[in-house]
């Protein structure tokens, strides 16, 4: 079992509100030697986010065809009752509220890859890609 994935962040109050949106619920909030850090819970798993004083911009995973390392962080939202493309489309108006009432901390949620089917093995998936404000690649999944 996974405890818990870890992402490191420019700015750890954008991450808390981004992360918000998508469903998690800060339960932790502590120091990681030099740097803020907390856990956070929602979709069936547990979050980590740490934030770097002196940030440099990540890798570009998802449009870098020839990058080899950690790709995407995956959440899988059948049990949330609605599909993949109704579930984004009301992910971005929260986005959008949520950015008309605070600009300087969430910006308008960006879409890398729109929801579309994929047969894996005997499934049918939909997946979409968005990125994090880091511009961290994260799937959205369900099983059809």
């Amino acid at each position: 079992m996974i405890h818990h994935f870890a992402i490191r962040t420019a700015d750890i109050i954008k991450a808390i509100a981004f992360y918000e949106l998508l469903g998690f619920t800060v339960k932790e909030r502590f120091t990681a030697g030099y740097t803020l850090a907390c856990w956070l819970e929602g979709l069936g798993g547990r979050l980590e986010l740490m934030q770097i004083p002196e940030p440099k911009p990540a890798p570009d995973s998802f449009y870098d065809e020839h990058y080899v390392g950690y790709y995407h962080l995956s959440l899988d939202i059948t049990h949330e009752g609605v599909n993949l493309p109704t579930w984004l489309r009301q992910l971005e108006h929260k986005f959008h509220e949520a950015n008309l009432e605070n600009p300087s901390v969430v910006s308008s949620l960006k879409i890398l890859l729109p929801s579309q089917q994929q047969m894996i093995g005997d499934n049918v998936y939909e997946v979409a890609f968005i990125a994090d404000i880091d511009n961290l690649p994260i799937e959205l999944i369900r099983v059809c």
